[in-house]
């Protein structure tokens, strides 16, 4: 496991260090900070629109811009691009974003700090699938991928060019997904094919990626391919994203949780958040989300933990206490203490459904609602009278416990910190199967290690009582609460661990925000559906349609369908591949045409923009998918 060394009060951090690899004036990895980037979505053979978006992207904070690059038309004009930049006073490197043609990556290479090149795209492109491959296949393939490659090496060895070797999980080859499935060990396999490649060719000035819109398999993909490289004394700096996150609220949450959970376990040399919104936006949210994380570079670890597995999702064994624990999805509890509007809550939520499990309160519980539980401090509950006594529960610290005369039948909220993980604790939580942890964080440099102290403490102890995660927040401003607590708190549900989640925040965010932030963050981790699931993409100057207004109208038209997944993609490219965990697809094909999809499956090619949204609702209705 990962371990925070303390040093005159401040937390150590068990950051990667990587090699560093030079892309113009600002270099990557080692001990340089971890860069932020976004993406132009402007038409490239447009210069003066590009170099207007890149520079308010500059504006905002951003080391690189990338920019696409689809055909030897919009390569050969990047000269033009970065000559304007270069006039208004901008020198920071620029990224050639390159897909199907090698042909245009060597031209790129020679006016730009980087490229980047998708592996499966670019040398390795889905052909006709090939069930089985021998050894000997398989090896040819690697060669093939060399030769294609060495050309490219040359030319960035001759200009200074970088390159990002970039996996994603839609892309991957047939030779891969034979041999290894759609899975986190294929998409880390096949980064580290090609990174076998560029040490054989003696090339190093190697950024890699690994990217999936699922946060889980993007964490666990990005833990495996460090483990791998480490293994292989490797040591290339990482580009961290999780790709087609979507908009608003969700892309946020989506980006923090998967970008957040890698920075606090030390990895990550820059990052992009990717939102269907304008890229400039997306700088701000990345700033904070990296200087919440920010610490000082020691040694690194890969991560190994006898209590979970880092690299494939197993739920902790638990113990079921009421609708708490075991098979039961993790569960919200509302901290209500200092809502002045409590009283005037809607409690019918039907819009969203998204109800908490519990409402917690310091204060006065007779405005707590008949039909959800109430938790209450144990000396306010031992002091209540029988009717409030039914319609509530107690939450004892360790002391009150154990002093405690009087306790709940059935449920009993115990709040825990490292300081009383000790035996009196273990042997409490073992002898009363009514017992419910509250795991709380004191430290707030910690992210989320505190908490899985008491986690792997428990087990170790065998107390398998569920747990459920407790943050306290001073946030003014939703976004900020929203940012730092899928940061601190998802690791924990995408690798099993918790039960529950509560945010208490003391400033003035609605409790709206704090519920519907709990069950985004669940959402996002796979461990409760509540709603639609979007998958967007940011959009690059491939898409040939206002994608952020086609998504804002399908989510208007289909929030209410509740475990759906919906992917809106901007084109082909990252169309039926990336969109491999989405029921529907909607993919820009051309000027204002788009394609639906069911599954992976093209069911209706090129309709008119302005008709695809109420196509795919009628083809979702088809399908029996529509409630």
């Amino acid at each position: 496991m990962l371990n925070n060394e303390k040093s005159n009060n401040t937390p150590g951090y068990l950051r990667f260090k990587t090699r560093i690899v030079h892309i113009g004036t600002v270099p990557l990895g080692g001990y340089y900070p971890v860069r932020l980037q976004s993406m132009t979505n402007t038409n490239t053979l447009d210069t003066e629109a590009t170099v207007d978006q890149a520079i308010r992207i500059f504006n905002r904070g951003a080391d690189y811009v990338r920019i696409t690059t689809p055909s030897i038309k919009e390569a050969e004009n990047l000269v033009h691009i970065k000559k304007l930049l270069n006039q208004k006073g901008y020198l920071n490197p620029i990224i050639a974003d390159i897909h199907f043609n090698p042909k245009v990556a060597e031209i790129a290479a020679k006016y730009v700090e980087k490229i980047r090149i998708n592996p499966g795209n670019f040398v390795d492109r889905k052909n006709k699938v090939k069930k089985e491959y021998s050894e000997s296949d398989y090896k040819n393939e690697l060669s093939k991928i060399k030769e294609k490659l060495n050309p490219l090496f040359n030319i960035c060895r001759q200009y200074n060019t970088a390159v990002r070797i970039g996996t994603n999980q839609g892309s991957l080859s047939n030779r891969i997904i034979n041999r290894y499935g759609n899975t986190p060990e294929g998409m880390a396999e096949s980064a580290m094919e090609f990174l076998r490649i560029c040490e054989e060719l003696d090339f190093h000035e190697i950024v890699v990626s690994i990217k999936a819109s699922n946060t889980l398999v993007m964490v666990q993909a990005t833990r495996l391919l460090v483990s791998k490289m480490v293994h292989e004394n490797m040591n290339f700096p990482l580009h961290l994203g999780v790709t087609e996150a979507g908009d608003g609220d969700d892309g946020r949450i989506k980006s923090a949780a998967g970008i957040g959970t890698l920075l606090s376990e030390g990895l990550g040399d820059t990052i992009r958040v990717s939102l269907t919104e304008d890229p400039e936006v997306e700088i701000p949210f990345a700033k904070a989300l990296l200087e919440h994380h920010t610490k000082p570079v020691v040694n690194y670890k890969p991560l190994e933990s006898n209590l979970f597995n880092p690299y494939s999702y197993k739920k902790r064994e638990t113990t079921s206490v009421q609708q708490i624990g075991s098979n039961h999805v993790p569960v919200v509890i509302c901290d209500v203490s200092n809502d002045n509007s409590f009283k005037a809550f809607n409690f019918s939520v039907q819009s969203t459904g998204q109800k908490p499990d519990f409402f917690y309160t310091e204060n006065n519980s007779d405005f707590l609602p008949e039909d959800c539980p109430g938790i209450i401090p144990y000396q306010k509950w031992q002091a209540a009278d029988v009717n409030r006594r039914k319609k509530t529960v107690p939450l004892f610290n360790l002391q009150e416990y154990l002093n405690s005369v009087e306790k709940s039948t059935s449920l009993n909220f115990i709040s825990v910190s490292e300081d009383d993980l000790h035996a009196e604790l273990y042997s409490t939580l073992r002898n009363d199967p009514t017992l419910v942890v509250i795991a709380e964080n004191k430290l707030e440099w910690s992210d989320h290690q505190s908490q899985l102290s008491i986690i792997n403490a428990m087990q170790k102890n065998d107390c398998h009582n569920p747990v459920i995660i407790h943050r306290i927040y001073k946030e003014e401003i939703k976004e900020s609460l929203l940012l730092k607590s899928a940061s601190d708190c998802s690791a924990l549900f995408l690798d099993g661990l918790a039960e529950g989640i509560w945010l208490s925040n003391k400033e003035a965010i609605s409790m709206e925000d704090t519920i519907s932030i709990s069950f985004g963050i669940l959402q996002t981790t796979r461990s409760r559906i509540s709603k639609t699931d979007y998958i967007a993409c940011p959009s690059c100057g491939r898409t040939l349609f206002d994608i952020q207004k086609a998504l804002t109208r399908i989510k208007e038209k289909t929030v209410h369908l509740k475990g759906l997944k919906i992917a809106v993609m901007g084109c082909i490219v990252n169309g039926p591949g990336e969109m491999t965990d989405a029921d529907y697809g909607y993919v820009g094909t051309g000027k204002d045409k788009v394609s639906l999809y069911k599954r992976q499956n093209l069911v209706k090619n090129n309709i008119p923009a302005s008709d695809a949204v109420e196509e795919l609702i009628k083809l979702i209705k088809d399908n029996g998918d529509w409630k």
